[in-house]
């Protein structure tokens, strides 16, 4: 089925503004602290103003927390904190599953621990799937330490319990790992799934078939990014990264994987069976499908699938976004010029009742060298799914200086 759906123009003056209710904070930093170890190598190679995130997961009674080597001074690449904080408070990192894997905070490198993690997700088995992007100061100089590779923990027990080390046939010079989905949809076992992850720099998808513990790569044009996006608005700040695809979401109801690279405005689909088939055969190409045109530029997407509506958040505008490409209903869920200063992740949450968490990490300003001690910079925060589908509004009801539009679709195979 196709469907075809006009640009949807926004018009009108006024600002949605956001009910208390709809964004709750519940941790927030200034510069990101940890629980360090008495080792002086880590005390005197941390960088607080280094330490940005990029990733969360959130389980019964933790939070993990990425923070990938993107600069020296990283103590810890993969961290945790427990989910019983007062809300509003910064509590101390404490390095995961302990610092016996985390060397590298002290200079010292050791490719069987984690070099630099970017994002994990948990699996229905309580397991904690982490890809380790093996790269070192990323934004700097970008320095490959360690091949890649994808690890498993048990929650039960912090330990590992599987590993798989990427071979160099399915990557790149430049390959860099960045962000992973778990499709446990024909599962038969905690180890039958597929696993798909965006190579960002060295733009791609990684596929891991974990029955058969082996991978390959697909590649798409749309994998890319596109040189007419690669400066970014955020408030008063502007910087430039020319990084492709990043961004990913499931919808296991429409079999369909839906990407996006950080430099574009568009949003991609990709049938998930076409990624589970194996290598391409030459000459054959991804069956990708245009999905939409954003607003502006962003990285984070989630499903939510009590209804299959996308939720992704343009970088500009500030603000969270949902979109039903089904019916073509679109809504602001969330505007906030301070508190949604660059997000980086969102996570539908089942171990939260379905909620939907937020973190904004300002990154524009830590890139930039100008992130400040006397403000809060990296929030992790909650939308109610109710609150959400109350007090939201449809997109032609808003506007602010920097939105002409959120969002149209251009076509959708499914």
């Amino acid at each position: 089925m196709r469907f075809l759906f006009p640009l949807i123009l926004l018009a009108g003056s006024f600002i949605y503004k956001v009910d208390a209710e709809a964004l709750e904070t519940l941790m927030q930093w200034s510069f990101m602290d940890y629980l360090l170890p008495y080792d002086r190598g880590f005390h005197d190679n941390y960088r607080p103003e280094n330490v940005v995130p990029t990733g969360i997961e959130v389980s019964w009674r933790r939070i993990f927390i990425s923070t990938p080597r993107l600069r020296d001074g990283v103590p810890a690449t993969l961290s945790y904190i427990p989910r019983n904080v007062p809300p509003g408070s910064s509590p101390k990192l404490q390095a995961y599953p302990s610092w016996d894997w985390h060397t590298a905070g002290r200079g010292e490198i050791n490719c069987s621990q984690l070099i630099s993690v970017y994002r994990s997700r948990l699996d229905r088995c309580n397991r904690l799937w982490v890809i380790d992007s093996g790269v070192m100061t990323s934004i700097d100089n970008f320095t490959p330490v360690c091949p890649p590779k994808l690890l498993v923990f048990d929650l039960h027990t912090d330990t590992l319990v599987r590993q798989y080390v990427f071979p160099r046939e399915v990557l790149r010079p430049n390959s860099l790992l960045t962000n992973l989905i778990i499709d446990d949809t024909k599962s038969t076992s905690c180890d039958d799934v597929f696993i798909y992850i965006s190579d960002t720099a060295g733009p791609g998808l990684q596929i891991f078939d974990g029955a058969n513990n082996t991978s390959w790569r697909v590649l798409h044009a749309s994998m890319f990014p596109n040189p007419d996006y690669t400066i970014y608005q955020i408030v008063d700040e502007t910087f430039e990264l020319p990084d492709g695809i990043v961004g990913l979401a499931l919808s296991s109801r429409q079999g369909m994987l839906y990407y996006q690279p950080l430099a574009t405005d568009r949003l991609f689909g990709v049938p998930t069976s076409a990624l589970q088939a194996g290598p391409l055969p030459f000459g054959q190409q991804l069956p990708v499908s245009l999905i939409g045109k954003k607003s502006s530029q962003g990285i984070p997407l989630v499903v939510d699938p009590l209804d299959d509506s996308i939720l992704f958040s343009p970088l500009t505008e500030t603000a969270i976004a949902s979109w039903q490409p089904l019916t073509n209903n679109q809504r602001i869920v969330v505007y906030n010029p301070e508190k949604l200063q660059f997000v980086a992740e969102m996570r539908w949450v089942e171990r939260d009742d379905g909620r939907i968490w937020i973190m904004s990490s300002r990154f524009h300003k830590f890139f930039n060298r100008r992130a400040s001690s006397q403000e809060i910079n990296i929030r992790i925060m909650r939308i109610i799914p109710e609150t959400v589908l109350s007090k939201s509004l449809p997109l032609y009801q808003y506007i602010n200086p920097h939105f002409s539009q959120i969002l149209y679709n251009n076509s959708v195979g499914f």
